[in-house]
């Protein structure tokens, strides 16, 4: 992992229960798998924790760490860093993307509540109209009260808005997810329906999908153009699922809004429009486990370390199969 997340993610507890599980040699971090150092080190490592910054462990990678059973990633998603080689090596894949998730679905469920309401767009004619509060008025129904939001994705994330929203009780929570079972989307108080007829009912369209060939650009012009007047996009998952162009083509016209925590490109280049619109919201790509949230991450590892030292079976396992679906 890069040194800079090997810092934040691995306090001096997190690295006191690491000694308590696994017997360390030197170097303890990395972030090159490449000098004799480290080669020798991977010539005896069993397992290896991971995290944002690794890279790949490919074929020259994994004869040089013949003794590898397990990788246990402090993060989301490890298709960067996993090949197939490893699984068909039958390597211990386990992921840290459950608790990564609730950051992501805290941050998605506050915009979905703010854009219900305007609020961002509302904060940003403050600035420009100041005392004259008419502006209050040219967003279209400020509420969040039965409203229709529309969940792209019953992913991790997916289901924890969906619940959470259900909880509040904003109104119906549609969920466009063609692989997942339609009883759990049920289950969290939302209904199953497809994206052609999600899209028109839209006042809020929230993506909670994976950055898949099949997923990329599932937002483009025709998509848009089949949101109402006035809906907002927000976009917590991979900005691939948007195509960029379409989007500022609609929010330039005015009749759509955005609020975006990913993009594509990330970041976006500096004469992009969307950063001049009014009626877009740009953060950069804070919705993920941040500061303090990382070490829930490591903890999630060291939990699947400890697991793995006792023979017991890991609690959140990455197959060949599962990774090709999510993020």
């Amino acid at each position: 992992m890069s040194g800079d997340w090997a810092g934040e993610q691995f306090g001096p507890a997190e690295l006191a229960r690491l000694r308590t599980l696994a017997t360390l040699g030197d170097p303890v971090v990395t972030q090159e798998l490449d000098s004799p150092a480290v080669r020798r080190r991977l010539a005896e490592t069993e397992v290896l924790i991971t995290s944002w910054g690794c890279p790949v462990l490919d074929e020259d990678v994994l004869a040089a760490a013949p003794r590898l059973r397990a990788v246990l990633h402090a993060a989301g998603t490890v298709r960067a860093h996993v090949p197939d080689a490893v699984f068909e090596r039958g390597i211990l894949v386990t992921t840290a993307a459950d608790a990564n998730a609730e950051p992501v679905a805290q941050y998605a469920l506050a915009a979905v509540l703010w854009a219900l309401k305007k609020v961002p767009f509302l904060a940003a004619d403050a600035r420009r109209h100041r005392a004259d509060w008419d502006y209050r008025h040219r967003h279209g129904e400020l509420s969040a009260h039965d409203r229709t939001v529309v969940l792209v994705g019953h992913s991790r994330i997916g289901r924890r808005v969906a619940r959470l929203l259900g909880a509040l009780g904003t109104g119906r929570v549609l969920v466009v997810d063609p692989v997942a079972d339609p009883a759990e989307i049920t289950a969290t108080g939302a209904e199953h329906v497809t994206l052609a007829e999600a899209l028109p009912q839209a006042d809020v369209l929230s993506l909670h999908a994976p950055d898949l060939p099949e997923t990329r650009h599932l937002m483009g012009a025709a998509e848009l153009a089949a949101l109402p007047d006035g809906a907002v996009l927000v976009n917590t998952a991979r900005g691939a699922l948007v195509d960029t162009a379409a989007l500022e083509a609609a929010c330039a016209s005015g009749r759509l809004y955005a609020i975006l925590d990913v993009t594509e490109p990330e970041p976006l280049p500096a004469g992009s429009p969307l950063y001049d619109l009014p009626n877009v919201l740009i953060t950069p790509h804070v919705a993920g486990s941040l500061g303090s949230e990382t070490r829930r991450l490591a903890a999630t590892a060291l939990d699947e370390l400890e697991r793995y030292a006792a023979g017991l079976p890991p609690l959140d396992a990455v197959t060949r199969d599962t990774l090709g679906v999510q993020a």
